[in-house]
């Protein structure tokens, strides 16, 4: 059965208590920003169902710039007047979309992506860049994921003090 046919409600429930602990434990101790992208982006991608792109955009002081991820290559730059991540970054406020190809300034880096989520990354007032999912699955992300996403963004953005 092809992701594309099964239900936006037809994947596991996920224990993101139980995810925000491991990629708590996994990045303890740890201060590099890319060692710790680089493992959530690995962590995330293997614990979800029917994603097909999980990583991080990091802010450059003009746009964001791909980062560490799991999945088909990447666009290398966003705008921040741009999609989804730009709209996360210009915002401060995560970006939870059912349907990419009904918002008009979607960046299509992967044709098959279907929603998205993007949680931004903000630390000391200062925006850090975005964590960035996407799914080939019409609205795949609910209330439920993005909680837990937030929270695993919070445990990376707590590892830069």
């Amino acid at each position: 059965m092809s992701t594309e046919s099964l239900p936006p409600t037809d994947h596991p429930a996920i224990d993101y208590a139980e995810l925000a602990g491991a990629a708590r434990a996994l990045i303890e101790g740890e201060s590099d920003r890319v060692a710790n992208a680089a493992n959530l982006s690995a962590l995330v991608y293997q614990a979800l169902s029917q994603v097909n792109w999980v990583g991080f955009y990091f802010f450059d002081g003009r746009e964001l710039v791909v980062g560490p991820f799991q999945g088909k290559p990447a666009c290398v730059r966003i705008p921040l007047d741009r999609g989804v991540c730009g709209a996360a970054a210009r915002t401060r406020t995560t970006q939870r979309v059912a349907d990419v190809h009904a918002v008009p300034d979607h960046i299509a880096c992967d044709a098959d992506s279907r929603s998205e989520i993007v949680v931004p990354l903000v630390h000391r007032g200062e925006l850090i860049g975005v964590f960035d999912l996407d799914s080939p699955v019409p609205d795949r992300f609910g209330a439920d994921d993005q909680a837990g996403l937030e929270a695993i963004a919070e445990a990376f953005i707590a590892t830069l003090d």
